[in-house]
Order: C-alpha cells, then sequence, then structure tokens
C-alpha cells in the first residue's frame, strides 16, 4: 500500500477514536456536573421542580447520549447506522433547545414569585442567548453534513458549548458559601470559570487537528471561538437595560 495513503487511513482511523474518547468525556461531564445538584437528589426523592426540568434533563442526557453513538457508529465504519439516526438527532436536538426555553421561562416566574426576579431575569441571559449561538453552530454542521471534516468539528463545538453549563453546577456547588441557595440566581460572571473550562476542550480539539493534520482546521477555529466570545460577551450584555426588557417580555410568556 502506498506510504501516504496509509497515513490518511490512519489519521482517519485515529480522529475517529479520538471523537469517541471526546464523546465519552462529554457524556461523564453531563452526567457529573449535575449529578449533586439533580441525579442524587432524583435518586433520594429530594428534588422538587416543575415537570418540564425533567424532561430538560432527560432530553439533555439522551443527546449526549446520542452524540457518543453516533461517533462510535463512524468510528466501527457503520456509516449508514450514523446517517439512519442522522433526523432523531436533528429532532432530539429541536426538542432539546426548546426544553431549555421553556425551563428558563418557567424558572423566570418562580423567581419572580419568590423575590428574585431581577437576579434571576440577568442569570437568564446565559441560556437565551446561548441558544441562537448553538442552533447556529448546528445548522453549520448539519449544511455540511457531506464534508465530514467540517460537519464533526462543528459538532464537537457545540458539545463544548453545552458542557458549560455542567461545569458551572460544579462551580455553584463547591464555591458556593453556605446559604447561598437563600440568594436566588447567582450574578452571570459566574460564567466565566465554567467556559475557561470549555475553551480547555476545544483546545483539545485544536491539539488533536494539528498533531493529526498539521494544522488546525478552520471549522474548529471559528466553531471553537464562538462559543467562546459570545458566551463571555453574554456577561456584560446580561446587564443592560436591553436585555432586561427582553427578559421581562419572555417572562410575560408564563402569564
Amino acid at each position: 500500500m502506498d506510504t501516504t495513503l496509509a497515513d490518511r487511513i490512519a489519521v482517519h482511523a485515529g480522529s475517529r477514536r479520538f471523537h469517541v474518547w471526546m464523546a465519552g468525556v462529554f457524556v461523564l461531564i453531563a452526567f457529573g456536573g449535575f449529578f449533586p445538584t439533580y441525579w442524587a437528589p432524583v435518586a433520594t426523592g429530594r428534588f422538587h421542580a416543575a415537570p418540564v426540568v425533567h424532561i430538560h434533563g432527560a432530553l439533555l442526557f439522551c443527546w449526549c447520549l446520542l452524540y457518543f453513538a453516533q461517533t462510535a457508529w463512524i468510528a466501527a465504519g457503520r456509516v449508514p447506522m450514523h446517517r439512519a439516526w442522522g433526523t432523531a438527532g436533528i429532532a432530539l436536538f429541536t426538542a432539546m433547545i426548546c426544553s431549555i426555553l421553556v425551563t428558563k421561562v418557567v424558572n423566570l416566574s418562580i423567581d419572580e414569585a419568590h423575590g428574585f426576579g431581577a437576579a434571576s431575569r440577568r442569570f437568564s441571559a446565559l441560556a437565551f442567548c446561548s441558544v441562537p449561538m448553538l442552533i447556529g453552530l448546528f445548522v453549520a454542521s448539519i449544511v455540511n453534513v457531506r464534508r465530514p471534516d467540517v460537519h464533526k468539528r462543528l459538532m464537537y463545538c457545540v458539545m463544548c458549548g453545552l458542557t458549560i453549563p455542567a461545569f458551572a453546577r460544579v462551580f455553584l456547588t463547591l464555591l458556593a458559601p453556605p446559604g447561598a441557595d437563600a440568594g436566588g440566581p447567582p450574578p452571570t460572571f459566574v460564567v466565566l470559570g465554567p467556559t475557561a473550562l470549555a475553551a480547555v476542550l476545544i483546545g483539545i480539539g485544536w491539539a488533536h487537528d494539528r498533531r493529526t493534520t498539521g494544522r488546525v482546521h478552520k471549522a474548529s477555529v471559528y466553531g471553537g471561538l464562538t462559543v467562546v466570545l459570545i458566551t463571555c460577551a453574554i456577561v456584560p450584555f446580561s446587564n443592560t437595560q436591553t436585555w432586561m426588557r427582553i427578559a421581562r417580555a419572555l417572562q410575560a410568556l408564563a402569564g
């Protein structure tokens, strides 16, 4: 076999294994990040929230599992199976995004009733403003489904963006002072630490690109920078009167 061809085959195989391993990491982050504040309390009957919260949690975790399955099928050479589940993936992603929006609208109403309206509206910017970013990256990945090098890297960036809430739960659990739960939603700047961890995951993808192809793919660069820069930009935007007016309009949807 030609040496160059053999090298290309080895690179493709290594890339597929990398994405499977990272998909496993994403599943662990999603489960581990929410374990102290969701999975453990649910298992012991100590978690009480609106039904939509449970629906949202189930959809998000199912999405992570499907992403893992999709990468595993590609790594195993089962491309038809990967494609067959593609439509289901689009439907699941759509449902997950809808659940994010509905959950935040419901939470805005609940927090308002408990006297945390302003803080909740500011904090909700992290979810509401991240949704267009995630949708944009996901749509771009679907548009490039016949360009696997672009498709898989944009999907990787989507997953990196989805790790931020899980990382944030860990930060809030470990760093919150006693009695912090009684103070309502935290300030939006708490997202900066979790975003830095998501940036590490993005950097791992860049390092893998450079090691296997000698350069960082444009999709990895643009997708990764989109996740980090937009998330950071939400912090100052959440404190503007423009956002507060938008948040009040969204809150009104709950009645």
